[in-house]
């Protein structure tokens, strides 16, 4: 899989609502609360954890269902 293809978006679903990659099943899951001193702090720890995961996920091992 051609990783610069593979983009990180939005998803609504009947039974999922959040981050997901375009071009496989890999989906963004909190592994905790927010940490951080102030709002701005958590956003920023949230969005830097959620860009480092779908950073380093390999789409062949997540395939979609067919």
């Amino acid at each position: 899989m051609d990783a610069k293809r593979r983009k990180l978006a939005w998803v609504a679903r009947q039974n999922f609502q959040g981050w997901a990659c375009t071009e496989c099943a890999w989906v963004f899951s909190v592994s905790g609360p927010p940490v951080g001193k102030s709002l701005e702090e958590m956003k920023r720890n949230y969005e830097q954890q959620r860009d480092k995961e779908f950073t380093s996920h390999i789409c062949t091992q997540q395939p979609r269902a067919e």
